[in-house]
């Protein structure tokens, strides 16, 4: 796996830079799955190019789980289609707009929406990032600053959901990797105990409120919002949004719109097919089958199919009964919402077939081989929380770098006799700083894309913010727990880390000038 050395490293690191200095994601992506493809061909770049498309491209769309994934997005997003042309979404707008009359309430709202959608990050981003945006956009917030809160309120909150897409993956590395120890646990158990230990994401998630509730930036966002607040810009001159104009300028027929509640209908249904599916996916009408076994036995991709489906019709068929649209303009909403993801579904598509390329190369073990000769015992949860984080950087997903972290991170914890339940928490919660920062992360692209954000600018706007809370993570959470934190001095350790947090916007943030969608 880890033959080709340093030369692994070289695709998704070139697909990184390219991104990062040309904004092109979609040909940076290709640059490094075409890299990947001509090393693993022997460094024949005529082989290379052709394993490109009909290897790794054509292999990413027939994998089961990536095509559901990609019609779950575009169902969704042809769902929200129907709503925004049957007019509630715009409803919905202009009634959290006579609640929400500031940028700071607005900001406050999106963030309590991003924990309510708690049960997958794909639907989370989709749902919040396209029912807030023409609210913070008439407030006059930056959609760099829509995206920062709906991404860290995206995967930090559903990688802890007690019940989400991510549980029974994340307790199936546990299960796997005990499994092959001998270790005799509750797995269930071990996932909650872990979740006092995800100090980034439970610091990031505070992160977005204390900004919110503040008024107050640093780094490239300061910038961002000082443009949109004082020019009216809520994207730069440069700006390539990650969404088409059929979904960002659809709007309602303002004299024959839907109610504002109407739009909370279908995605209670996805809420609800959703939770229902993953129990019957699961084998919870079988006997002696509880919930959380259910849940952690279903097949996510599927059920998130089912919601997305049953969403959109649930919404057509409300639009239409209630004589808001007809048939035909119900159907050019949802084609139009689905348009929408075109660049996005290309992205990951890219995405998934840098990964395989990766995956093949061993470029995530080789950052693993180089590194973990060097950790002492009490930075394990450290090291296990920087590493996942590096992987998850460089490949752009954060289930791969748990996939192959997580099992090297138990072993690594029991027989170096560091604290178990810290580098369980540090690993799962690694891999979401390493999505924060990566510009070819799906999750990333996912939160760019519903914000109809430029998705480099959304990156470098957020990643001052994932690197301030990651340190903060380490002093306050991981170097103290690999010390022997005792279990009752979490929460306080987690408190001190808020506190830090308020203290370093307070001394390095700017406030936002005011404008006409100001405090």
């Amino acid at each position: 796996m880890d033959t080709y050395g340093w030369l692994s490293i070289l695709p998704p690191l070139l697909a990184i830079i390219l991104a990062w200095r040309s904004k092109e994601v979609l040909v940076s992506l290709f640059a490094g799955v075409f890299v990947g493809a001509t090393l693993l061909a022997n460094n024949n770049p005529l082989i290379g190019f052709m394993k490109t498309i009909d290897t790794y491209l054509v292999g990413a769309l027939a994998d089961s789980w990536n095509a559901a994934i990609l019609l779950f997005l575009i169902t969704l997003s042809g769902m929200v289609g129907i709503i925004t042309k049957s007019g509630a979404s715009q409803e919905v707008a202009d009634f959290i707009a006579k609640k929400a009359k500031s940028a700071k309430k607005a900001q406050v709202s999106t963030w309590f929406m991003g924990l309510l959608i708690f049960f997958d990050d794909y639907a989370n981003s989709l749902i919040v990032g396209t029912t807030m945006r023409s609210i913070t956009d008439r407030l006059k917030i930056s959609r760099e600053k829509l995206s920062y809160i709906v991404d860290s309120t995206a995967a930090p909150v559903t990688s802890m959901a007690l019940i989400s897409t991510w549980v029974g993956y994340e307790m199936g590395l546990i299960r796997d990797a005990f499994t092959k120890l001998g270790i005799e646990r509750n797995i269930y158990a071990t996932f909650i105990q872990s979740i006092p230990y995800r100090f980034y994401s439970i610091l990031a998630i505070f992160m977005v409120l204390i900004i919110a509730l503040k008024n107050k930036d640093f780094g490239p966002m300061y910038e961002a919002e000082k443009r949109a607040r004082t020019e009216g810009k809520v994207l730069a001159d440069d700006a390539n949004p990650m969404a088409s104009d059929e979904l960002t300028d659809m709007e309602g027929k303002s004299d024959h719109r839907m109610k504002w509640y109407d739009a909370f209908m279908p995605i209670i249904g996805v809420i609800a097919v959703t939770l229902v599916g993953l129990w019957y996916s699961g084998g919870g009408m079988e006997a002696g089958v509880t919930i959380r076994k259910a849940f952690s036995e279903a097949d996510s991709s599927v059920v998130l199919l089912w919601s997305s489906f049953s969403g959109t019709l649930i919404a057509g068929l409300l639009a239409i009964v209630k004589g808001k649209l007809s048939l035909d303009e119900t159907m050019e909403g949802w084609i139009d919402g689905a348009k929408a993801l075109a660049t996005a579904c290309g992205i990951l598509i890219l995405a998934w077939a840098l990964g395989d390329v990766i995956e093949k190369l061993g470029t995530a073990q080789f950052i693993v081989n180089t590194t973990k000769g060097f950790i002492p015992p009490f930075m394990v949860p450290t090291m296990m929380f920087i590493i996942p984080g590096i992987v998850a950087f460089a490949t752009g997903t954060s289930w791969g770098a748990n996939a192959i972290i997580m099992p090297i991170a138990i072993p690594m914890a029991v027989n170096f006799g560091a604290p178990l339940l810290p580098s369980i928490g540090a690993v799962l919660t690694g891999c979401v700083l390493g999505d924060h920062c990566s510009p070819i992360s799906d999750t990333t692209i996912m939160s760019s894309t519903a914000s109809a954000a430029d998705h480099i600018d959304h990156v470098k706007t957020q990643m001052p913010y994932a690197l301030t809370v990651g340190g903060v993570a380490v002093a306050f959470g991981f170097l103290p727990a690999g010390l022997g934190l005792p279990y009752w001095a979490v929460i306080p350790m987690l408190v001190l880390g808020m506190i830090t947090l308020y203290l370093i916007l307070e001394l390095f943030g700017k406030e936002i000038p005011e404008g006409d969608g100001g405090n």
